[in-house]
């Protein structure tokens, strides 16, 4: 069963605006415009963690490394989908709102990375982490973890 999700709406202050079906108010982490449901989904994006709400573990995500490498970008390989330069800690996820951190503690401690890049489409449910060094990427593969939404 699905419970309600309150969105938090920049420009309306706390007024929630979605919800699902009839349950309690999730003890979840609320960032502003953006929320997730208890099983981990994301429903709307953007960023501004509210203060107080621990991280939210949420279901094993697939985790894949990537570079600027011509082949893997588009004809801005050093720029984000969101116009920053990459570096260390950028990580690209189509189901996290841009300005999001996350940690990948199983795989990276407590390093936090943040979201400032896209998939292609078909990779809509997976954390893609940027690496300088394409044999490191390579070395990284694909791998399975829990993703801490902080």
């Amino acid at each position: 069963m699905m419970k309600y999700a309150a969105i938090i709406s920049i420009l309306g202050g706390f007024t929630p605006l979605l919800a699902a079906t009839p349950g309690p108010i999730l003890q979840t982490e609320i960032v502003v415009g953006y929320s997730l449901a208890d099983n981990g989904t994301a429903l709307v994006g953007s960023t501004a963690a509210v203060s107080g709400m621990k991280p939210k573990a949420v279901n094993y995500r697939q985790v894949t490394a990537y570079t600027s490498a011509p082949e893997e970008t588009d004809d801005t390989p050093f720029i984000t989908a969101a116009g920053t330069r990459v570096r260390p800690g950028i990580a690209a996820a189509n189901w996290l709102p841009f300005g999001a951190t996350i940690r990948i503690p199983e795989l990276f401690g407590e390093r936090v990375f943040v979201v400032e890049d896209r998939m292609h489409g078909r990779n809509s449910d997976k954390v893609d982490i940027w690496f300088s060094d394409k044999s490191d990427a390579l070395k990284f593969g694909t791998r399975r973890a829990k993703i801490e939404i902080l």
